[in-house]
């Protein structure tokens, strides 16, 4: 594959399920349970922030009962390939692209492992619970929050995702529903090929110049194989739209 060519690609629920990570909603509209509208809006965190918290110590202790799968592999090593020519951009909120070995990952919704401190705006890794308050490294208030870009506040580095999406080769998304904005308009914003690789065909599947379907743990591997040998069009779709 010529190393000039720039790929961004976006990941979404489909590609950590297989993982054992449940999708942000389950056939009745719940999350782990829960309406998302009780757990993941400032308005939910501010009525009852035991609850909002607890939700969110329990999934991030989830997260050390799960490890990456062969999909997160795959492009850990399509980055290794590629360096800087590769960005991923996620919506998902575990860290499995980074323990599978990825660097350059871009979390558009925050991070479970990643603590807020609403006090004096510093960020820090956080793996524990946040539910018994316990102080900012930084400032020392008791004021950390799930670092998560919840319903209503804006998506994180907005303007690195346009300027990759600007400039890359192509655009590939994986295990995405196409219904959660902005995330479902990068097809339109991206200037080169485009390519889904999905469970089923996603809301926006017509937009992409080529779809692909079936678990990511199959597809992905077998896509960057394509890329690493060069075959099939140098790992690109069938054009760009």
């Amino acid at each position: 594959m010529a190393r000039h060519t720039r790929i961004v690609v976006l990941t979404g629920a489909g590609i950590s399920a297989e993982s054992g990570l449940p999708t942000f909603r389950d056939a009745n509209g719940l999350w782990e349970g829960h309406d998302p509208m009780q757990v993941a809006t400032p308005e939910a965190y501010a009525d009852d922030p035991d609850l909002v918290q607890r939700f969110y110590d329990e999934r991030r202790a989830a997260l050390s009962r799960v490890e990456p799968n062969a999909a997160h592999r795959a492009l850990a090593r399509l980055e290794a390939e590629l360096g800087d020519d590769l960005l991923v951009v996620t919506q998902n909120v575990d860290d499995l692209h980074e323990r599978a070995g990825s660097r350059r990952v871009h979390h558009v919704h925050g991070r479970l492992r990643s603590a807020w401190c609403t006090t004096c705006d510093e960020r820090h890794d956080w793996s524990g619970p946040l539910a018994d308050r316990p102080p900012c490294p930084a400032c020392g208030a008791a004021t950390l929050r799930p670092d998560i870009v919840w319903f209503g506040e804006l998506p994180y580095g907005m303007d690195v995702v346009e300027e990759a999406l600007e400039h890359c080769d192509l655009f590939v998304s994986i295990g995405t529903s196409g219904l959660v904005y902005p995330a479902a308009a990068f097809v339109h914003w991206a200037r080169g090929a485009t390519l889904e690789l999905n469970l089923e065909p996603s809301a926006g599947a017509t937009d992409f110049a080529e779809s692909r379907t079936g678990p990511a743990t199959r597809l992905v591997p077998a896509w960057v194989g394509e890329v690493l040998t060069g075959s099939s069009g140098r790992g690109r779709a069938r054009g760009p739209r």
